[in-house]
């Protein structure tokens, strides 16, 4: 963590406002809509990358729109958090098993390295993604209207499925969440 406030070193907010400085601690809000959308290698999808610690990222936090059914990419090494917050929902087919995810579910962890098969279960999907790897620990996790979420990470921030913003820099202590939502934390 930096002198200047809970960012990493070298943290990118990625799009959307920027740092800026709220009750005495910096934050970065970014809005998905203000970040540009960068397609998919196969034509499946875009994403937007909304914050990552370097350009060379040892964790990324970006939000994927899905089109058509395919395989997602490899990432060995990579820890993958996944959550589906807007459409039907999806199935994902890995080699011993497979997940139906639907909006509201909590989200799913898995190992990056066998990228799993996607199905979309009725049109497309927008996803959440946590992205980690050389050794960097998080979490993900659904907001809870008027539930308390009180996991003591060093880096913590909040995506509102509502306005598709991340809040990043978040303080210390229980939060409550006051609508659909995904609570982010991170230890590098």
């Amino acid at each position: 963590m930096s002198a200047a406030g809970p960012f990493p070193r070298r943290s990118l907010p990625l799009g959307g406002s920027g740092a800026q400085r709220r009750r005495g601690r910096q934050t970065a809000v970014v809005h998905a809509d203000d970040v540009t959308p960068v397609p998919w290698k196969n034509g499946g999808g875009i994403t937007r990358d909304l914050f990552a610690d370097a350009i060379d990222w040892r964790w990324r936090i970006s939000l994927a729109d899905i089109a058509v059914d395919g395989p997602f990419s490899d990432y060995p090494g990579v820890e993958r958090w996944f959550s589906v917050i807007e459409g039907r929902g999806v199935e994902l087919r890995f080699r011993d098993a497979s997940h139906a995810l639907r909006v509201g579910d909590e989200p799913l962890r898995f190992d990056g390295a066998h990228g799993p098969g996607c199905r979309l279960l009725e049109g497309p999907t927008r996803d959440l993604n946590l992205l980690l790897r050389d050794g960097v620990r998080g979490a993900m996790r659904r907001t809870e209207p008027g539930v308390a979420w009180a996991e003591d990470w060093p880096w913590r921030a909040h995506f509102d499925i509502a306005t598709r913003t991340l809040e990043w820099g978040l303080p210390p202590g229980a939060l409550t969440g006051r609508g659909a939502g995904l609570w982010i934390g991170i230890a590098p």
